[in-house]
């Protein structure tokens, strides 16, 4: 079914400019400001970029090639990858040896996953991420990475966390977090770009950066801030001090704080429950609360029935409403 994944349709944008996390053929940057960054990215990282034949500064089809392919058939450095079912997709970070931290490959990896999944989702449905090992989900940037960093080799590699954080968010699939252990920094800021999420009585988050003269760039001023409230967000963030899962749940980052040993459990539970439900339904319904939480009550009314009325035509509601009439489950094809 067309617009499938938004109220108001999904758009294809071109090149780093994307609408909605789409990857599409590369255009030329409109702006000097941003042409000069994406020329330092290729200088820096050239295993990334490439200037082609119009000097136009575009990612290497070696590392984007990927994203074409099923992701049965892709794997990933720095990610674990597994199936627990059909309908539902593990990932684990996977960088136990420095607590899963952040390196410029982590983010790729999970650029193309989740940008894959918008563009090419095949039978995935719901998606659980979590950390490798029992010490921590994420601890942030790699600093050992980012040590002696110019300061336009940081921009450019940060450009990259960026369109990171934004593919997790644009992801039109329902994605839950079950945060293992330690959440620092950019780790904390992946789990509040989750559409929610579980921890483990031994979780601890933080936003860190002030403490090394930096802000959190990878969402957290903004998602931190919508989860848990302005106040608490500015006392955590310019803090930089660490709160435990059950402050997490109390405040509302957190939507429960279950054991380590039944953790990846609940999580999982909820993912199957959630994509035995109607797909084209529920990304529906994740995006009408998402956008609509970022306007006027009246605009989200608006949008919430153009939402609604992306489901009406849709196989799923006729067997929807078919399946109860015949008091039997209903067999949901996303169609």
């Amino acid at each position: 079914m067309k617009g499938e994944f938004g109220a108001a349709g999904r758009g294809t944008g071109q090149g780093m400019f994307f609408n909605k996390g789409a990857l599409a053929a590369p255009r030329p940057a409109r702006r000097i400001g941003w042409d000069l960054i994406f020329r330092a990215s290729a200088a820096f990282f050239p295993e990334l970029f490439e200037i082609n034949h119009v000097q136009t500064v575009i990612f290497s089809p070696k590392i984007w090639g990927n994203i074409r392919k099923p992701l049965t058939m892709t794997s990933f450095e720095t990610l674990e990858l597994t199936s627990v079912d059909a309908h539902v997709l593990l990932v684990r970070l996977n960088r136990p040896e420095v607590s899963n931290a952040f390196n410029t490959q982590m983010a790729l990896d999970l650029i193309n996953l989740f940008e894959g999944l918008a563009l090419q989702p095949d039978n995935t449905r719901v998606l659980v991420v979590t950390g490798a090992g029992e010490k921590a989900f994420c601890a942030g940037g790699d600093l050992k990475e980012r040590n002696g960093m110019s300061d336009a080799a940081w921009q450019a590699q940060h450009l990259i966390y960026e369109r990171m954080v934004r593919a997790v968010i644009a992801c039109p699939l329902p994605t839950i977090g079950a945060i293992n252990g330690a959440a620092y920094g950019g780790g904390c800021e992946l789990a509040a770009a989750f559409d929610f999420i579980y921890a483990s009585d031994s979780a601890r988050f933080a936003q860190t950066e002030v403490r090394i003269g930096i802000i959190p760039g990878a969402g957290g001023t903004q998602t931190l801030a919508r989860a848990i409230g302005e106040r608490r967000a500015k006392e955590l963030i310019l803090s930089g001090r660490v709160f435990s899962a059950q402050e997490a749940y109390d405040w509302g980052l957190a939507n429960a704080v279950c054991s380590a040993q039944s953790l990846l459990e609940t999580a999982l539970e909820m993912a199957k429950t959630i994509a035995g439900n109607a797909p084209i339904a529920v990304r529906q319904a994740k995006q009408a609360i998402h956008k609509g939480l970022q306007m006027g009550l009246m605009d989200g009314l608006a949008f919430e029935i153009e939402a609604y009325n992306r489901t009406i035509p849709t196989q799923d509601r006729r067997e929807g409403v078919l399946a109860f009439n015949e008091r039997r489950s209903p067999v949901f094809k996303g169609k």
